[in-house]
């Protein structure tokens, strides 16, 4: 969809039962809004499961894993790091740097799903803080990949579709994703 490097998105942290809702969301935005792959602590079996769900039927391209690495994945990281966070920098400060970086290099977005260590923000490349106000992370790191993205990841094309969406103004029709006719 864009020409820019790989954008991952790193849930650091899950709560099962507590956090299952909120972690699949987070994969769910991070596909729908732009990114490239999602990765889930090995306790999030069940988000990736439905994130895949929804690929498959929705389309792609969009990747899941696991890790049980949160750590190191940060650490060794092979690109730029953005911490999403409330008591981070304005996200309209420095998404134009991250933006800059982002055409250089790879991109993860460190979303925190419990406590986030301070060693995470010691490794983040940015800090960043939308509304710097208590909300929830799905609607960062949505407002955060619009910014990167500049809007155009809201004409994203989907391939390998099962079913796609018509947009319109009222009611709700999906079609079947190769002949087209309604599902």
């Amino acid at each position: 969809m864009h020409e820019e490097r790989e954008v991952a998105v790193l849930r650091y942290g899950h709560r099962p039962g507590r956090d299952d809702r909120m972690t699949t969301h987070v994969g769910l935005t991070a596909r729908a809004l732009g990114a490239d792959r999602v990765i889930f602590p090995d306790n999030a079996g069940q988000s990736l499961e439905t994130v895949e769900d929804i690929t498959g039927r929705f389309g792609g391209p969009f990747e899941v894993e696991l890790t049980g690495e949160l750590d190191a994945t940060i650490r060794n990281w092979d690109g730029a790091v953005v911490h999403l966070t409330m008591y981070g920098e304005r996200v309209q400060d420095v998404e134009g740097d991250v933006r800059e970086a982002h055409g250089e290099q790879p991109l993860l977005v460190v979303v925190g799903g419990e406590k986030v260590p301070f060693e995470v923000y010691e490794a983040a490349d940015w800090n960043v803080g939308v509304t710097n106000q208590p909300h929830s992370e799905v609607a960062g790191l949505a407002v955060f990949l619009d910014h990167l993205f500049e809007g155009r990841e809201l004409d994203r094309e989907w391939v390998d579709a099962e079913r796609r969406v018509i947009p319109q103004e009222r009611g709700k029709r999906v079609v079947d994703g190769d002949t087209g006719e309604d599902a």
